[in-house]
């Protein structure tokens, strides 16, 4: 056997567990978040209905009850899991190839800089923009969904079925240029700002990473989805129209990204593009917090 095949089935088998506990890291950052991310969405393409965010809230309990907040919940319960297999994957691969550009030692934990960081992050949100974009569009358009209005779609199969009959797979892909810019700054800032802070309490304290406290992954995890979000909304404000606005010309509000944020600096104003920020960063902590838990500790079971 040679030096090299062993190297190979190492390096699949960390691929492996690093898909594994990205899906855990997933699953947990679904259920967590999923309430928030409903309001978020409802926000951001129905600000004639809602006059914020607690009304938001109000009015969901009160025509769909509190199943209301978990409406497409199915499709990124599969495709987050999905999503975040691929961002983990993805990115601890990023921060291998990193560490041996550096010469950091096998075995040792990679100091990696900033700029190495967000391009690490942002490699990993482009590769999960593959599945994030026709998944976050299933999920939107159920989300926008009430009770109280005639459903268009019955859940998830029969929303993908409709939209590929339809319009074929570019219709599945609709937003899909929001998705990817959103993905690489925001993935980009979301993985730094979470593994700078990791770094640098391993520094400080000489612990290796699984001995970093619970306490800390949950923290460092919220700081990481309130650097993604703070930086990205506008433009996940942009997805979130493109995703709902109807399929065929004349149905459509927007002609694509850039038409789309001038419709809304000319309808709404710079506040625009932060309607329905509020419950996206009350989803920041939890959510994150849960994601990276559900990793980090997945990782330590799975050795």
């Amino acid at each position: 056997m040679s030096q090299a095949e062993p190297e190979r089935a190492d390096g699949a088998m960390r691929a492996v567990k690093d898909c594994l506990a990205g899906s855990v890291g997933g699953i947990a950052q679904v259920f967590a978040g999923q309430p928030f991310d409903t309001v978020k969405v409802r926000l951001q393409t129905q600000p004639e209905l809602y006059r914020g965010t607690i009304d938001a809230v109000r009015k969901t309990i009160q025509n769909d009850g509190f199943s209301g907040f978990y409406k497409g919940t199915t499709t990124p319960l599969v495709g987050v899991g999905l999503c975040v297999s691929i961002q983990f994957l993805v990115m601890e691969h990023m921060k291998r190839t990193f560490a041996r550009i550096n010469g950091t030692p096998s075995g040792q934990t990679p100091n990696l800089s900033a700029a190495q960081l967000y391009m690490a992050g942002a490699t990993a949100g482009v590769a999960n923009s593959i599945v994030s974009g026709p998944v976050e569009h299933i999920r939107v358009r159920l989300q926008v969904q009430t009770a109280g209005s005639a459903a268009q779609y019955k859940g998830p199969i029969d929303c993908i079925g409709q939209i590929y009959r339809g319009f074929g797979l570019g219709g599945i892909y609709k937003g899909q240029v929001a998705t990817v810019i959103r993905e690489f700054n925001g993935y980009g800032m979301y993985f730094l700002a979470y593994e700078a802070l990791v770094q640098r309490t391993i520094r400080q304290t000489g612990r290796r990473r699984d001995e970093l406290p619970s306490g800390l992954v949950c923290l460092y995890g919220a700081a990481a989805g309130f650097a993604m979000w703070l930086t990205s909304y506008p433009i996940d404000v942009i997805k979130s129209k493109l995703q709902t606005d109807g399929f065929a010309a004349g149905a459509r509000k927007y002609n694509g990204t850039i038409d789309c944020a001038q419709k809304i600096m000319r309808q709404e104003g710079f506040r625009g593009f932060f309607r329905g920020i509020t419950p996206c960063l009350l989803r920041a902590a939890p959510a994150n917090a849960a994601t990276f838990i559900g990793f980090e500790m997945a990782m330590r079971v799975l050795g």
